[in-house]
């Protein structure tokens, strides 16, 4: 079994307006703001075995306002999910010796001055890309699987590229961006894309020919280096590893855990099917990028690009389409009971921007597309306190799947 390890991206956030706050560097100032010394708060103190000194998973992103957390390689749904939430527990303690929160929302939905993280290389970036890098204030999810090799890992990414709309869906969390309603459940994948290099890349066929792409973007000039090649799955620069990169960070940590099993299986599918000569789908990148503002733009809430055919089809059938191209390597690493059990919740419940859109309306008298201060400020609120739950909701009986929709392959598709 591939191991497998995320990174979350955290607004770190005011406790009664739910402004972010530029405190990044006050969290990460030194060991010392993790021991257990200090102001009585809020949750229970993280124990001395959850604290590891220096080395706390935790560190800076472009902006103060943010935190990222990392996990260790982990083999498990339980483990990983163990760790998400010992990430999101270091941050929170870190927050509240400052009397501020964190919370697991994609973008902002309170508007505030924004700071860039003091370091050359993000000042570069701000000079070089404007306005795309003073707003860039978004809080990805970013899930990182094992690989035996960087060919491996190339073979696997033009493989995956035609699914992973579908994570976007599920983990679409930033309805809000700065005090305004977007339209969008994802307004971070349209705020992200804004980078000259992000977004769905081509089929590459060979390591050689990836390097190559990566080397002619950065000897355009445009890029600063090899680490702003923010394709939506990319072999890792530092580890062994297939990075992808399409989901929002994710409200409840069991859904982060989630989705990280479902790209498990995508990649080990992936290489299943390149022994078993199996060509990618040829699907043209223009395809994928609407797939992709889809999913953006209407999340679970109504109907997904499939990633057989290309064409619409509820957002449900599509997911569940996924789940049953991914069984047989859920069943046999034990999973697809919890996966099966997981995507009901999240299509039952809905994803992160479903709920924030209910928190605002029920502030503020509407279904969420108005919000005022007020309904923004509780949304914040709310995603603060599901953040930090550490017991995911269970219903009396074990939902089933229906599956609607049988997939086919897009070059198959009439017309």
């Amino acid at each position: 079994m591939r191991t497998f390890g995320v990174e979350e991206e955290l607004l770190i956030v005011d406790p009664v307006t739910g402004e972010p706050l530029a405190l990044a560097d006050a969290l990460l100032s030194g060991p010392a703001d993790f021991g257990l010394e200090g102001p009585a708060h809020e949750g229970p103190e993280p124990t001395l075995e959850e604290v590891d000194g220096p080395d706390t998973g935790l560190s800076h992103e472009l902006k103060l306002e943010q935190i990222e957390t990392q996990t260790r390689p982990c083999r498990s749904y339980a483990e990983l999910l163990h760790q998400i939430r010992r990430g999101r527990g270091l941050a929170s303690h870190a927050a509240r010796r400052h009397g501020a929160r964190i919370a697991a929302l994609a973008t902002s939905p309170v508007d505030a001055a924004l700071h860039t993280t003091p370091d050359p290389r993000y000042a570069i970036m701000l000079e070089r890309f404007g306005i795309t890098a003073h707003e860039q204030l978004t809080c990805g999810f970013h899930v990182h699987t094992s690989i035996e090799s960087p060919e491996e890992g190339v073979m696997v990414l033009d493989r995956i590229r035609d699914k992973l709309a579908v994570f976007t869906a599920m983990s679409a969390n930033s309805p809000y961006w700065r005090g305004l309603a977007t339209g969008f459940e994802s307004y971070r994948t349209q705020a992200w894309n804004r980078w000259p290099s992000s977004g769905p890349s081509a089929i590459f066929g060979s390591l050689a020919a990836y390097r190559r792409v990566v080397r002619r973007l950065i000897e355009t000039g445009v890029l600063l280096d090899e680490g702003m090649v923010y394709f939506d799955a990319r072999l890792s620069r530092h580890v062994p590893t297939v990075e992808v990169r399409v989901a929002d960070v994710c409200l409840r940590a069991e859904d982060a855990a989630l989705i990280a099993v479902l790209v498990r299986a995508l990649v080990e599918t992936s290489v299943r099917e390149y022994h078993a000569g199996i060509e990618p789908a040829a699907v043209p990148t223009a395809l994928l990028r609407m797939a992709s503002w889809q999913a953006s733009n209407f999340g679970l809430r109504t109907e997904l690009l499939d990633f057989g055919t290309f064409r619409p089809e509820p957002a449900a059938d599509v997911v569940w389409s996924l789940v049953e191209y991914l069984e047989p390597v859920l069943a046999e690493q034990g999973e697809f009971d919890l996966v099966q059990t997981g995507v009901a919740a999240i299509l039952g419940r809905g994803n992160g921007a479903i709920e924030q859109r209910g928190v605002a309306g029920r502030w503020s008298g509407t279904n969420g597309d108005a919000p005022d201060a007020a309904g923004l400020a509780a949304v914040v609120e709310h995603a603060v306190q599901i953040t930090m739950r550490s017991e995911r909701d269970e219903s009396d009986t074990k939902p089933q799947p229906v599956l609607t929709w049988v997939r086919q392959d897009w070059r198959e598709a009439p017309g």
